[in-house]
């Protein structure tokens, strides 16, 4: 653990924080929760000279509607985005997602913004705002930027995120009528746990009951979180079934091993995979054996 003393400033607005973590000649890091960088900071794998605390930065708090999108701050907290009214109409399993995060405590610190930024393989929101099809909109010394969370997030750890730059907020489409969406996430236990498996799954039908649109988005399974197009293209244009959701399970879990090969773990994500798909499924579009 490193015992090098630093700095620590608070910015109250966006063109604050941005300049002071571009400030030539110092290592500066951005501090909304803390959740993860302290840790990180614990075992030595980060280091800096000043703290930039931007968890009072009102841009960065918000939640609120923007025509048919829903906007979430960088630095609202897992508790507020699990609790509040317009993500748990509209985004549910982004709100499931964001109360499955660590304990009460971690949720009450941990942010959105954070949580994306430090792209941990098990991140457990990161699921859910792909397969919402968010799009981070961030500030850098060349102006504002944006790109979908799918892009943004590169492998783990690593993002497309410029050097100095800051995520603002979240632009997430409010998904269509009729849409059903679920998360589910396994983990070592059923509370403070660490997600080994996690999926965020929406679907929608047609007039004629068949699947006219489908998302699967797997977590923890491959280094770079992305939507399982291959599970997906079973199901499109197909009347759900029992059979029917067992294939996309079964190629959820195949496209699973051809993206992240064969390692220690495939011996229990692979049939672990498949159920949780064929569990979402069955919810979604109201199967038996799921309630």
């Amino acid at each position: 653990m490193s015992t090098q003393h630093y700095e620590f400033v608070r910015a109250r607005t966006c063109a604050e924080a941005l300049a002071l973590l571009n400030e030539a000649g110092r290592v500066s890091r951005p501090l909304a929760g803390g959740t993860d960088l302290m840790v990180q900071r614990h075992k030595g794998q980060v280091v800096w000279e000043r703290l930039v605390d931007v968890s009072q930065i009102p841009e960065l708090r918000v939640i609120r509607e923007e025509g048919d999108a829903i906007i979430i701050g960088a630095g609202v907290t897992h508790s507020e985005a699990a609790q509040h009214p317009l993500i748990r109409q509209h985004l549910p399993a982004l709100a499931e997602a964001c109360h499955s995060v660590g304990s009460p405590q971690i949720r009450n610190r941990g942010t959105i913004g954070g949580n994306v930024a430090n792209a941990a393989a098990c991140a457990d929101t990161l699921p859910a705002l792909i397969c919402l099809g968010a799009t981070a909109r961030f500030i850098t010394p060349a102006g504002e930027q944006e790109l979908p969370v799918g892009r943004l997030v590169t492998g783990v750890n690593r993002t497309a995120l410029p050097a100095g730059a800051l995520i603002r907020d979240f632009r997430i489409p409010k998904p269509p009528a009729g849409a059903r969406q679920a998360f589910i996430k396994i983990g070592r236990r059923q509370a403070q746990s660490i997600s080994r498996l996690s999926l965020a799954a929406l679907g929608r039908l047609d007039a004629a009951g068949k699947v006219a649109e489908v998302r699967l988005t797997p977590g923890a399974c491959t280094s770079r979180t992305q939507r399982f197009d291959q599970a997906e293209a079973i199901l499109l244009g197909q009347a759900p079934s029992e059979e029917l959701v067992r294939q996309a399970g079964q190629a959820a879990a195949a496209q699973m091993v051809a993206i992240a090969g064969r390692r220690w773990s495939t011996a229990y994500k692979e049939p672990a995979l498949a159920a949780i798909v064929e569990r979402a499924l069955r919810r979604i579009f109201d199967l038996p054996g799921e309630k």
